[in-house]
């Protein structure tokens, strides 16, 4: 009997993360694309091995335009918790740049909304970070963008980093 409970929750645990694996894919291959000014914070990190840690300018303003409590936090970082939109106007080539915080206002033919997240304080978008293969930050070093799948409910997913003239980065090696 506990043989058979095993292998019911086994098969169960795989079809979920199988299922979150083909919308994840999903969402990469049909999301619409969006490129984000980045800011990289800090290129290294000896106990994770090689990555950049991201900032989006987007943020900052979505941080601006937020209400701020009375109570410091450090670092300015004084704003509620809270799950939401903003809107981003996107230019010819897809650059997604800071409109509004998200009303009821509905969306013109050239805007998207995105999904953020404000915790401790600070605005977070998909990621706050983007893993290389070690000896590959050479290569990173460009970046300037992300790029990413943004799907029907705004959730969005970074796909590859390109640089100041919208370039997809790949290392030599991975060419």
């Amino acid at each position: 009997m506990n043989k058979i409970i095993a292998l019911v929750a086994l098969i169960a645990v795989l079809g979920i993360v199988n299922a979150s694996i083909i919308g994840k894919e999903k969402h990469l291959a049909e999301g619409q694309v969006v490129y984000l000014e980045l800011a990289p914070v800090d290129p290294r990190s000896l106990m994770q091995g090689d990555y950049m840690a991201l900032n989006f300018r987007v943020a900052q303003q979505v941080y601006e335009a937020l209400p701020k409590s009375e109570e410091y936090r450090g670092w300015n970082r004084n704003a509620e918790a809270s799950d939401a939109y903003v809107v981003v106007s996107l230019d010819e080539k897809r650059i997604g740049t800071f409109q509004h915080l998200q009303d009821e206002q509905p969306l013109t033919n050239n805007e998207i909304k995105l999904h953020y997240r404000v915790r401790n304080g600070a605005v977070k978008f998909a990621t706050n970070a983007f893993f290389f293969q070690e000896g590959h930050a050479q290569a990173y070093e460009a970046a300037r963008y992300g790029e990413f799948r943004v799907n029907e409910n705004g959730e969005l997913l970074l796909a590859a980093m390109f640089d100041g003239n919208l370039e997809r980065i790949e290392p030599e090696d991975q060419k």
